[in-house]
């Protein structure tokens, strides 16, 4: 008959018995958050700049507006089938936004569980509409690239259908009986630049960016590629309104 046999329990040098170490988090630190947030916002960044830049063609020329976005569908190929450059850039603007989104929301909670007792008075900060408005505004911009790419990609959405030329799609998504749509557009793009601004700011101040030559210096670099931001994505929907285009 077999004994079982107890097993020793492990004692510290002072003869108490030591406690089984606690499992590790498997949470990701603050500093990856901040990681994830800042390439992700970089990558954004860069990319509405791009794509703002390839819309401005359609002032050059409707025909110039579609041979751009031609050559678009035809990056990558042959190793690509035609269009995948596009549906996979797509993909990961909206696993960029996903993530973006994420590391921002993970943080604020940390940020909420670590001050569990709200503030008597305040203080007031540099892009606070901004950064008041920072979630709404992330919810909207998510829910217009949906939209946006059932519109002016697929034609879902679109009046003039899918099968026709980009340029096409453009002038009768914003057309004068359309103002809707460029309203909601508006308040989209308005949002990315209030985004944009918040986000270049805490940037600043993350990089050590907090003396007051540092501020006025955040503050100045976030205004202006906000607005310039902004003032590219409006300027064509705002022209086919007017007639400016088409």
């Amino acid at each position: 008959m077999a004994v079982d046999t107890p097993i020793p329990k492990t004692t510290n040098a002072a003869g108490a018995t030591a406690r089984p170490a606690p499992r590790k988090s498997v949470r990701p630190s603050s500093v990856i958050l901040k990681l994830v947030m800042a390439v992700s916002g970089a990558l954004l960044v860069l990319f509405l700049f791009a794509h703002a830049a390839g819309n401005l063609k359609i002032f050059v020329g409707e025909t110039d507006f579609d041979h751009y976005a031609e050559w678009l569908r035809d990056l990558g190929t042959p190793l690509l089938p035609h269009g995948w450059f596009l549906w996979l850039q797509r993909i990961g603007l909206l696993a960029g936004i996903g993530l973006h989104i994420w590391a921002a929301t993970a943080l604020t909670i940390r940020a909420k569980k670590a001050r569990p007792v709200k503030y008597a008075h305040r203080p007031k900060i540099q892009g606070s509409y901004a950064a008041r408005t920072m979630r709404w505004g992330g919810v909207i911009i998510v829910l217009f690239v949906i939209y946006h790419i059932l519109d002016l990609t697929t034609g879902t959405f679109n009046p003039a259908g899918g099968d026709v030329d980009p340029s096409a799609r453009v002038i009768a998504g914003f057309a004068p009986d359309r103002w809707y749509v460029t309203l909601f557009y508006t308040l989209a793009v308005v949002s990315v630049g209030f985004h944009l601004r918040h986000g270049i700011w805490s940037a600043f101040r993350t990089l050590g960016q907090q003396t007051t030559k540092g501020e006025r210096r955040a503050k100045a670099v976030a205004l202006v590629l906000s607005v310039v931001l902004v003032a590219m994505y409006l300027s064509v929907p705002f022209a086919v309104l007017t007639g400016l285009v088409g």
